[in-house]
């Protein structure tokens, strides 16, 4: 009987991840951090709209914030592999919170014009484009093997969530204070992940290799890519809707 009751205390669940304060500590700032990323994209659209920037304009603010993703994806990967991934996040994340608060201030001080929204929503993501994947690599540093299913699970999960919460907060924050108080709230939420990746139980790893096998190492992650004809299909498809059709169905409506 006590045997059967320890099998089932130690059996893996999708919540024993939490168990471990390193994880718990990152899952929590990254909900803060994508909750301020998102409430960011939704301001961005709402003050282009404000500045009259024409449909076009508008467009293209999703563009910058998805374009990084796709141009950044391998090498930031590759540079992972290659520094210490604590002190690449939290460089990213001082480069984002640095960001954010230009966009804030030029914002709240009626400087903003909507070339520099697109300029400052494309550095904010390509800051967001080489952390994430440092970010998402770290969790088998973080829990034990048997947990890594339930820890990439509860990662997915906030991630969604922060997506469903993020927007409907930054309507309400917009609609309640104007769309600078909007972007303050994403300075503090990047700051708000900041102790936990400059605490002392954050993962600390650099494999020491030389900075010149990124090219190696973006060039191999291309190749496998390419070569899966259906995962190759499939990205296609999803970047030139991404980068050329919405902004064409902005020009074919303005016209």
């Amino acid at each position: 009987m006590s045997v059967a009751s320890h099998d089932t205390k130690d059996a893996p669940t999708l919540w024993r991840p939490l168990r471990a304060p390193a994880f718990r500590d990152l899952l929590i700032a990254d909900v803060v951090s994508d909750l301020g990323t998102f409430m960011q994209s939704v301001g961005a659209a709402w003050l282009m709209i404000s500045l009259h920037g024409g449909p076009l304009y508008v467009a293209l603010t999703q563009t910058a914030s998805a374009l990084p993703f796709f141009v950044f994806a391998l090498p930031a990967g590759s540079i992972g592999d290659i520094v210490d991934r604590r002190k690449l996040i939290l460089f990213t994340e001082v480069w984002m919170a640095s960001v954010a608060i230009v966009l804030t201030a030029t914002t709240i001080g009626g400087l903003m014009t909507p070339l520099l929204l697109l300029i400052l929503t494309f550095a904010l993501s390509a800051g967001d484009a080489f952390e994430s994947p440092s970010w998402r690599a770290v969790l088998p540093e973080l829990v034990a093997k048997e947990d890594l299913a339930s820890a990439s699970a509860l990662n997915g999960i906030e991630f969604n969530f922060a997506r469903a919460l993020g927007p409907a907060l930054a309507g309400l924050v917009i609609a309640g204070s104007g769309v600078g108080t909007a972007f303050a709230i994403t300075v503090v939420s990047v700051y708000g992940a900041l102790p936990a990746v400059t605490s002392e139980g954050a993962p600390q790893v650099s494999f020491c290799r030389s900075r010149s096998a990124m090219t190696s190492f973006t060039t191999s992650a291309s190749t496998v890519l390419f070569r899966s004809a259906q995962a190759s299909e499939s990205a296609l498809k999803q970047k030139l809707f991404t980068f050329l059709g919405i902004p064409s169905v902005a020009v074919a409506r303005e016209s």
